[in-house]
Protein backbone atom coordinates (compact mmCIF):
# COMPACT_ATOMS: atom_id res chain seq x y z
CA UNK A 1 0.00 0.00 0.00
CA UNK A 2 1.48 3.70 -0.44
CA UNK A 3 -0.31 6.44 1.36
CA UNK A 4 -0.17 10.37 -0.36
CA UNK A 5 -0.91 12.43 2.37
CA UNK A 6 -1.03 15.89 0.81
CA UNK A 7 -2.73 16.96 -2.30
CA UNK A 8 -2.28 15.68 -6.17
CA UNK A 9 -3.99 17.61 -8.91
CA UNK A 10 -6.27 15.42 -11.31
CA UNK A 11 -3.06 14.29 -13.51
CA UNK A 12 -0.80 13.60 -10.91
CA UNK A 13 -3.40 11.53 -8.97
CA UNK A 14 -3.98 9.18 -12.62
CA UNK A 15 -0.40 9.05 -12.90
CA UNK A 16 -0.04 7.75 -9.04
CA UNK A 17 -2.56 5.43 -9.46
CA UNK A 18 -0.48 3.35 -11.85
CA UNK A 19 1.70 2.23 -8.74
CA UNK A 20 0.65 -1.53 -8.61
CA UNK A 21 -1.15 -2.20 -5.42
CA UNK A 22 -3.29 -0.35 -3.01
CA UNK A 23 -3.40 3.92 -3.64
CA UNK A 24 -4.64 5.49 -0.64
CA UNK A 25 -5.03 9.27 -1.31
CA UNK A 26 -5.75 11.02 2.07
CA UNK A 27 -5.00 14.47 0.93
CA UNK A 28 -5.44 16.16 4.54
CA UNK A 29 -3.35 13.58 6.79
CA UNK A 30 -0.88 16.20 6.76
CA UNK A 31 -2.39 17.99 9.38
CA UNK A 32 -3.08 15.45 11.74
CA UNK A 33 -0.38 13.34 13.06
CA UNK A 34 -2.18 10.66 14.96
CA UNK A 35 -4.00 9.77 11.66
CA UNK A 36 -0.99 9.87 9.96
CA UNK A 37 1.04 7.60 12.30
CA UNK A 38 -2.40 5.10 12.32
CA UNK A 39 -3.25 5.21 8.71
CA UNK A 40 0.68 4.29 7.20
CA UNK A 41 0.81 1.37 9.66
CA UNK A 42 0.70 -0.95 6.54
CA UNK A 43 1.86 1.33 4.20
CA UNK A 44 4.79 0.40 2.24
CA UNK A 45 5.35 3.54 0.55
CA UNK A 46 4.44 7.25 1.26
CA UNK A 47 4.29 10.16 -1.14
CA UNK A 48 4.05 14.16 0.33
CA UNK A 49 4.77 17.88 -0.51
CA UNK A 50 6.41 20.29 2.38
CA UNK A 51 3.46 19.57 4.87
CA UNK A 52 3.96 15.83 6.05
CA UNK A 53 6.20 15.92 9.09
CA UNK A 54 7.98 12.59 8.78
CA UNK A 55 9.54 12.63 12.35
CA UNK A 56 10.98 9.68 14.27
CA UNK A 57 7.56 8.95 15.79
CA UNK A 58 6.04 8.52 12.42
CA UNK A 59 8.41 6.39 11.17
CA UNK A 60 7.99 4.11 14.73
CA UNK A 61 4.67 3.87 13.45
CA UNK A 62 5.42 2.20 10.05
CA UNK A 63 7.07 -0.62 10.06
CA UNK A 64 6.67 -1.40 6.85
CA UNK A 65 7.70 1.28 5.00
CA UNK A 66 10.68 1.03 2.21
CA UNK A 67 10.06 4.24 0.63
CA UNK A 68 9.04 8.47 1.05
CA UNK A 69 8.57 9.88 -2.41
CA UNK A 70 9.02 14.19 -1.62
CA UNK A 71 6.96 15.96 -4.79
CA UNK A 72 9.45 18.35 -4.55
CA UNK A 73 12.89 19.32 -3.54
CA UNK A 74 13.16 20.34 0.04
CA UNK A 75 13.78 18.01 2.54
CA UNK A 76 13.34 19.83 5.60
CA UNK A 77 10.54 17.78 7.05
CA UNK A 78 11.80 14.63 6.70
CA UNK A 79 13.96 13.22 9.37
CA UNK A 80 16.89 12.01 6.79
CA UNK A 81 19.05 10.24 9.40
CA UNK A 82 15.86 8.27 11.01
CA UNK A 83 14.77 7.18 7.41
CA UNK A 84 18.67 6.20 7.10
CA UNK A 85 18.93 4.50 9.81
CA UNK A 86 15.45 2.57 8.84
CA UNK A 87 16.81 2.18 5.77
CA UNK A 88 13.75 3.86 4.10
CA UNK A 89 14.82 5.23 1.16
CA UNK A 90 13.80 9.07 0.37
CA UNK A 91 13.68 9.71 -3.20
CA UNK A 92 12.25 13.06 -4.61
CA UNK A 93 12.05 15.14 -7.87
CA UNK A 94 15.52 16.57 -8.56
CA UNK A 95 15.01 19.55 -10.94
CA UNK A 96 11.54 19.15 -11.85
CA UNK A 97 10.33 22.29 -10.78
CA UNK A 98 13.38 24.13 -11.66
CA UNK A 99 12.33 25.88 -15.13
CA UNK A 100 9.30 27.38 -13.45
CA UNK A 101 10.73 28.88 -10.58
CA UNK A 102 13.33 30.71 -13.37
CA UNK A 103 10.78 32.18 -14.98
CA UNK A 104 8.93 33.45 -11.60
CA UNK A 105 12.52 35.30 -10.77
CA UNK A 106 12.72 36.36 -14.41
CA UNK A 107 9.08 37.85 -13.51
CA UNK A 108 9.89 39.26 -10.44
CA UNK A 109 12.77 40.82 -12.02
CA UNK A 110 11.02 42.36 -15.31
CA UNK A 111 7.96 43.46 -13.09
CA UNK A 112 10.32 44.92 -10.02
CA UNK A 113 12.12 47.03 -12.35
CA UNK A 114 9.20 47.78 -14.90
CA UNK A 115 5.57 47.83 -12.56
CA UNK A 116 3.75 47.89 -15.66
CA UNK A 117 0.66 46.13 -14.34
CA UNK A 118 -0.08 49.77 -12.25
CA UNK A 119 0.43 51.74 -14.95
CA UNK A 120 -2.29 49.74 -17.14
CA UNK A 121 -4.33 49.85 -14.21
CA UNK A 122 -4.29 53.79 -13.91
CA UNK A 123 -4.32 54.00 -17.61
CA UNK A 124 -7.94 52.30 -17.31
CA UNK A 125 -8.89 54.74 -15.24
CA UNK A 126 -8.36 57.01 -17.10
CA UNK A 127 -4.94 58.79 -16.31
CA UNK A 128 -2.70 58.89 -19.48
CA UNK A 129 0.54 59.60 -17.19
CA UNK A 130 3.66 58.92 -19.74
CA UNK A 131 6.40 59.88 -17.61
CA UNK A 132 9.94 57.74 -16.96
CA UNK A 133 9.01 54.06 -17.24
CA UNK A 134 10.80 52.48 -14.84
CA UNK A 135 14.96 51.00 -15.06
CA UNK A 136 16.68 48.59 -17.40
CA UNK A 137 17.66 45.24 -16.11
CA UNK A 138 20.52 45.37 -18.55
CA UNK A 139 23.78 46.53 -16.88
CA UNK A 140 22.41 45.44 -13.36
CA UNK A 141 23.82 43.65 -10.57
CA UNK A 142 21.84 40.71 -9.75
CA UNK A 143 23.00 38.94 -6.80
CA UNK A 144 22.35 35.03 -6.09
CA UNK A 145 22.32 33.08 -2.89
CA UNK A 146 22.97 29.52 -3.91
CA UNK A 147 24.54 28.39 -7.10
CA UNK A 148 22.47 25.30 -7.29
CA UNK A 149 20.73 23.94 -10.40
CA UNK A 150 18.22 26.54 -9.66
CA UNK A 151 20.45 29.31 -8.68
CA UNK A 152 22.41 28.37 -11.81
CA UNK A 153 20.26 28.81 -14.36
CA UNK A 154 19.20 32.22 -12.97
CA UNK A 155 22.38 33.28 -13.64
CA UNK A 156 22.34 31.81 -16.97
CA UNK A 157 19.26 33.83 -17.89
CA UNK A 158 19.91 36.82 -16.05
CA UNK A 159 23.59 37.39 -17.66
CA UNK A 160 21.45 36.82 -21.49
CA UNK A 161 19.05 39.84 -20.21
CA UNK A 162 22.13 42.07 -20.00
CA UNK A 163 23.04 41.83 -15.94
CA UNK A 164 26.27 41.25 -14.20
CA UNK A 165 25.41 38.09 -12.07
CA UNK A 166 27.55 37.74 -8.39
CA UNK A 167 27.12 34.61 -6.46
CA UNK A 168 27.29 33.82 -2.59
CA UNK A 169 27.66 30.13 -1.65
CA UNK A 170 29.45 28.69 0.80
CA UNK A 171 29.64 25.02 -1.22
CA UNK A 172 31.08 27.08 -4.57
CA UNK A 173 33.81 25.51 -5.76
CA UNK A 174 36.37 27.37 -7.62
CA UNK A 175 36.23 25.63 -10.40
CA UNK A 176 32.20 26.00 -11.15
CA UNK A 177 31.48 25.84 -14.85
CA UNK A 178 29.78 29.33 -14.53
CA UNK A 179 32.45 31.23 -12.73
CA UNK A 180 35.21 29.56 -15.30
CA UNK A 181 33.25 30.95 -18.03
CA UNK A 182 33.04 34.45 -16.79
CA UNK A 183 29.71 34.14 -15.93
CA UNK A 184 29.12 34.62 -12.22
CA UNK A 185 31.68 36.09 -10.11
CA UNK A 186 32.20 34.81 -6.89
CA UNK A 187 31.55 36.37 -3.79
CA UNK A 188 32.52 35.86 0.23
CA UNK A 189 30.17 36.34 2.51
CA UNK A 190 26.40 37.29 2.54
CA UNK A 191 27.12 40.93 3.63
CA UNK A 192 28.89 41.63 0.65
CA UNK A 193 27.02 40.58 -1.93
CA UNK A 194 23.95 42.36 -0.71
CA UNK A 195 25.97 45.74 -0.05
CA UNK A 196 26.94 45.25 -4.18
CA UNK A 197 23.39 44.18 -5.93
CA UNK A 198 20.61 45.72 -7.45
CA UNK A 199 18.54 42.94 -7.14
CA UNK A 200 18.95 39.61 -4.79
CA UNK A 201 17.34 36.22 -5.35
CA UNK A 202 17.79 33.56 -3.19
CA UNK A 203 18.18 29.56 -3.79
CA UNK A 204 19.32 27.92 -0.54
CA UNK A 205 18.15 25.31 1.63
CA UNK A 206 16.77 25.88 4.86
CA UNK A 207 19.43 24.73 7.66
CA UNK A 208 20.49 26.04 11.31
CA UNK A 209 23.05 27.88 9.52
CA UNK A 210 20.75 29.33 6.90
CA UNK A 211 18.22 30.60 9.28
CA UNK A 212 17.54 34.08 9.47
CA UNK A 213 20.52 34.56 7.14
CA UNK A 214 18.96 38.15 5.62
CA UNK A 215 18.69 40.00 8.65
CA UNK A 216 18.26 43.27 10.30
CA UNK A 217 22.26 43.20 9.93
CA UNK A 218 22.90 42.28 6.57
CA UNK A 219 19.46 43.63 5.08
CA UNK A 220 20.61 47.05 6.24
CA UNK A 221 23.15 46.54 3.62
CA UNK A 222 20.45 46.97 0.81
CA UNK A 223 20.27 49.76 -1.26
CA UNK A 224 17.31 51.60 -0.84
CA UNK A 225 15.84 50.86 -4.53
CA UNK A 226 17.40 46.88 -4.23
CA UNK A 227 14.58 44.03 -5.54
CA UNK A 228 14.40 41.48 -3.08
CA UNK A 229 12.91 37.73 -4.13
CA UNK A 230 12.84 34.47 -2.21
CA UNK A 231 11.27 31.54 -3.80
CA UNK A 232 13.08 28.92 -1.42
CA UNK A 233 12.33 28.98 2.14
CA UNK A 234 10.68 31.70 3.81
CA UNK A 235 12.39 31.27 7.44
CA UNK A 236 16.41 32.05 5.29
CA UNK A 237 14.26 36.20 5.85
CA UNK A 238 13.44 37.24 9.32
CA UNK A 239 10.07 38.89 8.20
CA UNK A 240 10.28 40.82 11.67
CA UNK A 241 13.58 42.75 9.96
CA UNK A 242 12.10 42.61 6.76
CA UNK A 243 8.99 44.64 8.54
CA UNK A 244 11.38 46.83 9.92
CA UNK A 245 13.08 48.11 6.74
CA UNK A 246 10.01 48.69 5.23
CA UNK A 247 8.68 50.51 7.47
CA UNK A 248 11.40 52.91 6.73
CA UNK A 249 11.17 52.62 3.29
CA UNK A 250 14.70 51.20 2.80
CA UNK A 251 13.85 48.72 -0.08
CA UNK A 252 12.33 48.74 -3.50
CA UNK A 253 9.96 45.88 -4.51
CA UNK A 254 10.28 42.77 -2.85
CA UNK A 255 8.39 39.46 -3.71
CA UNK A 256 8.32 36.59 -1.38
CA UNK A 257 6.76 32.96 -2.44
CA UNK A 258 7.57 31.56 0.48
CA UNK A 259 7.10 33.02 4.07
CA UNK A 260 8.37 31.86 7.75
CA UNK A 261 4.72 30.74 8.68
CA UNK A 262 2.62 28.79 5.87
CA UNK A 263 -0.16 30.36 5.79
CA UNK A 264 0.77 33.47 7.90
CA UNK A 265 -0.57 34.34 10.62
CA UNK A 266 -3.58 36.98 10.38
CA UNK A 267 -3.07 40.02 9.99
CA UNK A 268 -0.50 39.82 7.92
CA UNK A 269 1.51 42.63 8.36
CA UNK A 270 3.42 42.51 5.38
CA UNK A 271 0.29 43.08 3.15
CA UNK A 272 0.53 46.87 4.13
CA UNK A 273 3.37 47.58 1.63
CA UNK A 274 2.76 47.92 -2.15
CA UNK A 275 6.26 47.40 -2.64
CA UNK A 276 5.51 43.90 -1.53
CA UNK A 277 4.08 40.71 -3.67
CA UNK A 278 3.24 38.22 -1.56
CA UNK A 279 2.46 34.46 -3.54
CA UNK A 280 1.37 31.37 -1.95
CA UNK A 281 4.59 29.24 -2.17
CA UNK A 282 3.69 28.80 -6.32
CA UNK A 283 6.57 29.45 -8.31
CA UNK A 284 7.11 25.94 -8.76
CA UNK A 285 3.57 24.87 -9.18
CA UNK A 286 2.72 24.77 -13.12
CA UNK A 287 0.81 22.31 -14.89
CA UNK A 288 4.14 20.75 -16.56
CA UNK A 289 6.27 21.10 -13.60
CA UNK A 290 4.05 19.18 -11.27
CA UNK A 291 3.12 16.48 -14.13
CA UNK A 292 7.22 16.19 -14.14
CA UNK A 293 7.09 15.74 -10.63
CA UNK A 294 4.96 13.08 -9.98
CA UNK A 295 6.25 11.28 -12.73
CA UNK A 296 10.05 11.34 -11.55
CA UNK A 297 8.63 10.16 -7.57
CA UNK A 298 5.98 7.48 -9.61
CA UNK A 299 9.23 5.88 -11.22
CA UNK A 300 11.44 5.79 -7.76
CA UNK A 301 8.68 4.77 -5.52
CA UNK A 302 7.77 2.01 -7.90
CA UNK A 303 11.11 1.00 -8.30
CA UNK A 304 12.00 1.03 -5.01
CA UNK A 305 8.94 -1.14 -4.04
CA UNK A 306 10.24 -3.60 -6.62
CA UNK A 307 13.58 -3.66 -5.31
CA UNK A 308 15.71 -1.73 -7.55
CA UNK A 309 17.28 1.68 -6.40
CA UNK A 310 16.09 4.80 -7.26
CA UNK A 311 16.95 6.89 -9.46
CA UNK A 312 16.84 10.01 -7.82
CA UNK A 313 17.87 9.14 -3.97
CA UNK A 314 18.54 11.41 -0.97
CA UNK A 315 21.89 10.77 0.53
CA UNK A 316 22.26 10.74 3.72
CA UNK A 317 25.55 13.09 5.12
CA UNK A 318 26.21 12.24 8.57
Amino acid sequence: MVVVSEWLDLVGLDLMRQIPGELLYEPEWWAHEEILKHGIRNAQGLVIRNNTRVTQEVLDEAPLLKVIGRLGVGLENINIKACHNRQVQVVYARGANAIPVVEYVLGALLYGMRPWLDWARQTKAGTWQRQLGGRELNGKTLGIIGLGDIGSRVARAARTLGMKVEAFDPHLAPFHALIADGTVSPVTNVEDLVERVDALTIHAPLKPDTYHMLNQVTMARFKTDAILINTARGALIDEAALLSLMEENRLGAVFLDVRESEPPALPDPLTRFEKIVLTPHLAGLTYEAQARTTALVLEDVTRVLAGRPPRSPVRFLP
